[in-house]
């Protein structure tokens, strides 16, 4: 994904294509990546590149984060890339499935903007802040908020913090959790708000009223690195790896940084690593 939070508006063009595409015979010698984001110039850039090296790959474009996983898993696909690794793991335990990430991509920061305030220091005590009423999307949120010192979570900051945990008394703000569509509007009344790019775009929000991005490097945020994802089976096929490489190629990086509203910053996290983090939240994801 370009990210989980984004949902990108594509026209039904390329979903008509997409269903198309992925029903046709598969040429073993074409690696077939699934994406979501299709219209992006940088993906003509990766396969000029790929067909440098001797790789043919063709694209196939989702417009439901629900495909790609089991069109990776039926063998429609041979790649994709769309989610981070913690969505791969709910998935792979929701579904019983041992897809695994084979090379990262970036990760995207986390975005808590205000109108009222030019700092996470401004907020006051009993401050309120807004974010998504969907308890999968809380936790970074939470996360987020522990770090910057604005709340306290009962037991400490885990992979699966709940809005439940948060110690009011020891908080410096409060909560509330509203419908994601509603948060970029909630800044006239809140003192800020954690607003998903799809929203934060239409309603004008820029960097000017950006208070808080989180740190790309805290250890507890590498379970939303994206990466490209393949079956466990193909975990060690040097096409696959070479492709999830040349994403990182530096004719492919510009591209994608070139891209309008791009803020993800790049990680290079080998396989085995990404591969050791899905495990360790598969584990707790089947407690």
């Amino acid at each position: 994904m370009r990210k989980l939070r984004r949902v990108l508006l594509i026209p039904l063009l390329f979903a008509l294509l997409a269903a198309v595409s992925c029903g046709r015979e598969h040429n073993a010698d074409v690696v077939r990546i699934g994406v979501n984001d299709i219209q992006l110039p940088h993906w003509e850039v990766f396969k000029q590149k790929a067909a440098e090296q001797g790789i043919a790959v063709e694209f196939v474009n989702f417009t439901d984060y629900n495909q790609p996983n089991p069109a990776l898993a039926q063998r429609r696909i041979d790649l994709n890339k769309f989610q981070h690794v913690r969505y791969l793991a709910n998935y792979n335990v929701r579904n019983n499935d041992t897809l695994v990430p084979v090379g990262a991509t970036e990760i995207f920061p986390l975005t808590l903007y205000s109108r009222k305030h030019k700092a996470v220091g401004d907020i006051p005590q009993g401050g309120q802040i807004t974010l998504s009423n969907n308890p999968a999307n809380q936790v970074r949120p939470l996360l987020s908020l522990s770090a910057a010192g604005l709340i306290v979570l009962k037991g400490g900051a885990s992979w699966d913090s709940k809005i439940e945990d948060v110690d009011t008394a020891a908080s410096k703000v409060t909560l509330k959790a509203i419908d994601p569509t509603l948060t970029a509007q909630s800044l006239e009344s809140v003192d800020a708000a954690f607003v998903d790019d799809t929203f934060a775009r239409p309603a004008g929000l820029t960097q000017q009223e950006t208070i808080y991005t989180d740190d790309p490097e805290r250890p507890d945020l590498k379970q939303y690195i994206n990466i490209f994802a393949a079956r466990a089976a193909d975990k060690d096929n040097p096409r696959l790896l070479a492709l999830a490489q040349l994403y990182h190629h530096p004719e492919v990086a510009a591209a994608v940084r070139a891209e309008t509203g791009y803020q993800g910053t790049f990680k290079n996290n080998d396989p085995a690593d990404l591969q050791a983090t899905l495990r360790e939240l598969e584990a707790k994801f089947r407690r």
